[in-house]
């Protein structure tokens, strides 16, 4: 059933679009992140231009965080001031982010600057998540239980100045710490077309020491304002929204993501994270083999 992209300027198959957006959006409801780290290598893998496919992938990320922040608010596990500061730096990175897409694309250097992106923080982030999942494997097999994580931000968010009551959070920081860090993901969020939670929550809770509870909805609040801030960047600047795409990814996601939620709640959560850091290394591996083989010939010709 192929179907024309007219932004990207191209055929593809529906169903295998569709089937993308399911399996990222099954992942994100068993890890509660937002997806965009995988559908955009995997669009670009499967032939969309680069440039399309982070566009895309943001107004996807976007449809796709609109329900899990209700759910979060409906349960009180979103802290709207610190939510609002990380959306401010996230409306300015994506605005210099903008800019950085344009001036690339512009010079012809944006496939390649997403593609080294991509292998440069998949890769780092796979291998992380690799070795902490098999440290937990072990330690669950020799029967050792980890101490829990005493909470406490980072010595350098405590010496920023101006600090802040977040109540929702517990935490008095500096309002610089998540504005910076929100601006760091909305540059990320226009580039590369990703939501930010798997930077984000990360960062919430080892650097500016928030708790479970609020990080999760917090971030998904922080995503879904950035990627809508990020889609209309790109719709108004690089024209790179294909909106069939987008659809055709939403359709599937919404699907995947009550799956995925089913089976997080089975799934040793150790099991859970080694496989989807051998998923994010496999396609780490893959996009830097398309920046790095090249065919010995560049043409050729088949007679029939």
């Amino acid at each position: 059933m192929d179907i024309y992209l007219p932004i990207a300027n191209l055929s593809v198959n529906a169903l295998v679009i569709v089937f993308f957006g399911f399996g990222v959006g099954m992942l994100s409801g068993m890890f509660g992140v937002g997806g965009g780290f995988l559908i955009t290598p995997l669009l670009i893998v499967y032939g969309i231009p680069p440039t399309v496919a982070a566009a895309s992938a943001s107004s996807q990320v976007t449809g796709a965080s609109v329900s899990g922040v209700f759910a979060h608010l409906r349960r009180k596990g979103v802290d709207l001031k610190m939510g609002m500061v990380l959306v401010s730096g996230g409306v300015l990175g994506s605005l210099v982010g903008g800019w950085l897409f344009a001036l690339l694309q512009a010079s012809g250097q944006i496939d390649t600057t997403i593609g080294i992106l991509y292998v440069l923080l998949l890769g780092s982030i796979g291998g992380l998540m690799l070795t902490e999942s098999l440290r937990s494997i072990r330690a669950h097999r020799a029967g050792i239980h980890p101490r829990a994580r005493r909470r406490r931000h980072h010595p350098l968010v405590a010496w920023l100045p101006l600090r802040w009551r977040f109540y929702g959070s517990g935490l008095y920081i500096s309002p610089l710490a998540p504005l910076l860090l929100g601006f760091f993901t909305g540059i990320l969020t226009v580039l590369l077309g990703v939501g930010g939670g798997f930077i984000l929550i990360p960062a919430m809770l080892y650097l500016l020491g928030m708790g479970p509870t609020v990080v999760v909805g917090t971030s998904l609040f922080q995503t879904l304002f950035t990627t809508a801030a990020a889609t209309m960047m790109h719709a108004t600047t690089t024209q790179a929204v294909d909106i069939v795409l987008a659809v055709l990814l939403l359709l599937g996601s919404v699907t995947g993501a009550q799956i995925g939620a089913r089976i997080a709640m089975k799934a040793p959560p150790e099991y859970l994270r080694l496989a989807l850091a051998i998923i994010v290394l496999l396609v780490a591996v893959r996009i830097f083999l398309g920046l790095a083989w090249h065919p010995d010939e560049i043409y050729s010709v088949e007679l029939a």
